[in-house]
């Protein structure tokens, strides 16, 4: 085929796709330039069904360092395991898209996005769900696109599309939205304290430009779609769900309604089990056929599951914990669980429970980032763990997953809203989620017990953040919204919608459906309902702590600051660091912290070793200044002066003649090294040179005269009377000014 190439001007930035030259073995292959940004989008399914009770779909995107001129770290130098930002984008692609596939679709699909360049003020991550989406509709895969999206962000009222880097720091909410031309199917948001009217307005916003995209998709498609490929799409053999309505399908709804989860996840698989047992005793032609057969008995026993719970909710609004459509599960709030930690709490919410522990350390903890991105490194992290036996299962404890990492980035995305400046508190801050138990909203959870940890933990909060999610039954025309979903209804519900907030706005919201979109109406209802479930449980978190404590855990570190001038940090580091690592030893391993604009700060559980390296620093940097008074140590006597330490790093040049207001015939008489001696600074020349006075620190007797100055000798001190040719030498000044004016740890 020849190579298509054409371009659109997209919200003020060129929008070019090509296909037809790059990747054409793939199933089908999209070349996306958005001004300098370059992703290649390649989508590619197996011509085969796998025997699995999944779709199983793959999303990639692929970061390559080169893409932004940089050479990956590590040993390697190549690129190895995803950044958590490459899985979150993957993530950001996969959701959109998967809904879109037809039920019972099991042929293998991979698609996978590489970012040859990136512009900043470009989206890759939506350059790459642009690609995605239009090399799955140009393919031969069965596909029911298209679908797009767009970054939202709001700069003094005004909503931008796709907004730069700039515009995104400057924004008070950023929202990115998904979906199709029809409806609204994902959605990731940040703000600070949104309400829900204006959360609502940017998605609406959002969706006309999503439009424009789709528009832009058919014309492609028009000119570039392969022939699709024939699929058989998956169906439960009709003799097995005969069987399973006959023996097991109403003792399945009956046990739908137990309240407790163990006890009703435990009779509905211990009936399923006695359903795939029943199918087994039937006659197949083949091991395999039997097998397919128990597995197809587990399937349609799960069906039946739920379309049980979506009856009972959307016909007689009953969940299958007898709760109402809006009712909350029993809440629970608890602070200072482990002794030693700097800050810990645990939420319960029925049968989910978090308890999140806050860990305060250096900026210099602060976590290193090298991905695509401008970000250098993360000053906040909210990590999320979910163990398997949060759910009474065993499984492998390995490395965390998509799932775990996307749970966390939602949670810090909330609570980031609300943390203080790192100028306010110049702390790297951690809060680690442990899902000790779990039947749905557990990431919520997360963010309930990590503002309760943190506050324990003395961080200053700008306001409590509570979380909660929202539910959705769609059955033909009718809907029913659900507040605060558990498990079941999370599996078996058409939306899982997140909210979460502080009493003044929306901090945080992400959404993922199943059902091809949702509409502006639901949406309106979802916030709106999520907004009184949220005060409901900021009430319940208030019981066990209103406001951040006033000081940090004794167990964390305290902190001082100071500045020092840009020109002096090579003073403080010294020599191939060996100032500050002498500072660090005396001081107990005291952590120093200086950036490059000449902030210091200096962090240790000990007060008194903060205070002790704060002086060594002052004393290092200080400058003497013209009239100050020291308690001057005397170094070095010599015949008519004196060398006097006036702190750490600066001598000073204390002449005989201002030692006193009486005369002192010998200065060494009169000082001696180790003498501690009060002084005056009296003159500062260009050179830095310090003169000091010992006499303006007495007071001057009464009538007291300056006595003249002596002449000074012609001798040339070697008996042989002045020379004519040699000019007559003042004192030894070449040795006072190596002597005195030197810097001490100044390379």
């Amino acid at each position: 085929m020849e190579k298509f190439t054409r371009s659109w001007d997209f919200h003020g930035r060129t929008l070019t796709v090509e296909n037809g030259e790059m990747a054409k073995q793939a199933g089908g292959s999209i070349l996306v330039r958005y001004e300098d940004t370059v992703v290649l989008s390649a989508a590619t399914a197996s011509s085969e069904a796998k025997d699995t009770d999944f779709f199983p779909l793959t999303v990639l995107y692929q970061e390559k360092m080169y893409a932004a001129g940089k050479i990956p770290g590590g040993f390697l130098r190549r690129e190895g395991r995803p950044s958590e930002h490459a899985t979150l984008t993957a993530r950001l692609v996969d959701r959109p898209i998967r809904p879109l596939f037809a039920e019972g679709f099991r042929n293998e699909v991979q698609v996978v996005n590489t970012v040859f360049s990136v512009d900043p003020d470009c989206s890759s991550e939506m350059a790459s769900l642009f690609g995605s989406s239009l090399a799955l509709c140009v393919s031969n895969i069965p596909f029911n696109g298209p679908v797009a999206g767009v970054q939202v962000g709001r700069i003094d009222g005004e909503f931008i599309i796709n907004p730069s880097v700039a515009q995104q720091e400057a924004s008070d909410l950023m929202v990115t939205v998904a979906g199709t031309k029809n409806a609204i199917n994902m959605v990731e948001a940040g703000a600070k304290e949104a309400s829900e009217e204006d959360m609502l307005k940017a998605l609406m916003i959002g969706h006309s430009a999503i439009k424009e995209l789709c528009a832009i998709q058919e014309e492609v498609i028009a000119e570039c779609a392969k022939e699709k490929m024939e699929v058989v799409l998956y169906e439960i053999n009709p003799v097995i769900k005969q069987m399973v309505d006959e023996k097991g399908a109403d003792r399945i709804r009956e046990a739908v309604s137990i309240k407790g989860k163990l006890e009703r996840y435990g009779k509905i698989d211990e009936i399923i089990a006695e359903m795939e047992e029943e199918a087994a005793k039937l006659e197949w032609p083949d091991e395999k056929a039997k097998e397919t057969a128990v597995r197809q008995a587990h399937e349609y026993g799960v069906d039946v599951e739920a379309a049980e719970v979506r009856r009972l909710i959307s016909e007689e609004k009953i969940r299958p914990d007898g709760r109402g459509l809006d009712e909350l599960r029993p809440l629970d709030s608890q602070v200072d669980l482990l002794p030693r930690a700097h800050g810990s709490a645990m939420f319960t919410r029925g049968e989910t429970q978090v308890m999140s522990i806050t860990t305060l350390g250096p900026l210099s903890d602060a976590q290193i980032i090298d991905d695509l991105t401008l970000t250098t490194e993360k000053r906040f992290m909210h990590q999320y763990n979910f163990p398997p036996f949060s759910v009474g299962e065993v499984g492998r404890m390995t490395s965390v997953g998509r799932r775990e990492i996307g749970h966390g980035a939602l949670g810090e995305r909330a609570l980031l809203q609300v943390l203080p400046s790192e100028d306010d508190f110049p702390y790297a801050i951690r809060t680690c989620a442990e899902v000790l138990e779990s039947n749905g909203s557990s990431s919520q959870a997360s963010i309930c017990a990590g503002t309760m940890s943190l506050m324990a933990a003395g961080v200053p909060i700008k306001a409590m953040v509570a979380g909660v999610a929202m539910g959705l039954i769609t059955v033909g025309d009718t809907y029913s919204i659900l507040t605060d979903i558990q498990g079941m209804e999370d599996h078996y519900g058409d939306m899982d919608f997140k909210v979460a907030g502080t009493r003044k706005g929306i901090t945080a919201l992400q959404m993922d459906i199943k059902v091809t979109g949702i509409s502006e109406d639901i949406l309106r209802e979802a916030l709106a309902q999520a907004h009184k479930g949220r005060m409901q449980i900021l009430d319940n978190m208030e019981t066990a702590i209103a406001e951040p404590r006033p000081q940090v855990s004794k167990y964390a570190p305290k902190l001082d600051k100071l500045w020092i001038p840009v020109d002096k940090i090579r003073i403080v580091i010294g020599k191939g660091g060996e100032q500050i690592d002498k500072i660090i030893e005396e001081c107990n391993d005291v952590k120093i912290d200086i950036e490059d604009d000449g902030r210091c700060i200096i962090y240790h559980t000990d007060q008194e070793m903060i205070d002790k390296a704060k002086k060594i620093i002052e004393d290092l940097i200080r400058e003497a200044k013209i009239g100050e008074i020291y308690e001057g140590k005397v170094t070095e006597v010599r015949e008519s002066f004196a060398f006097v330490t006036l702190f750490p790093g600066t001598d000073a040049l204390l002449h005989v003649s201002q030692l006193s207001w009486e005369r002192v015939a010998n200065i060494q008489d009169a000082l001696h090294v180790g003498d501690v001696v009060k002084v005056k600074v009296i003159s500062i020349d260009e050179a830095g040179k310090i003169k000091v006075s010992a006499r303006e620190c007495m007071e001057k007797p009464e009538g007291y005269v300056e006595p003249k100055k002596q002449p000074r000798s012609s001798g040339n001190g070697n008996g042989k009377g002045p020379n004519p040719h040699k000019p007559v030498p003042q004192g030894n000044s070449a040795t006072v000014e190596r002597r005195v004016f030197r810097r001490k740890n100044n390379d």
